[in-house]
């Protein structure tokens, strides 16, 4: 008889060496647990580096301050 689990838990994993990589490939591969490795970062780096430089002005007392009204009325 064959049992057909499906489990929904997914494990991130974030290896820091090559070796740490290849070791859990090859245990993954060993147990036949099915996987895939993303090469993608999350966020493109120029679009970091702006949401970075606006916190630190921010924190140098750059930038203004809308009421509500007037964020709205810039979004017509």
């Amino acid at each position: 008889m064959f049992l057909n689990m499906k489990n929904q838990d997914v494990f991130i994993a974030h290896p820091q060496t090559s070796e740490q990589v290849s070791a859990l490939k090859a245990f993954m591969q060993a147990l036949k647990i099915k996987f895939e490795v993303s090469k993608n970062d999350a966020y493109n780096p120029d679009f970091v580096e702006k949401i970075l430089q606006g916190k630190k002005d921010i924190e140098q007392g750059k930038g203004i301050t809308l009421s509500i009204q007037e964020l709205k009325n810039l979004c017509k």
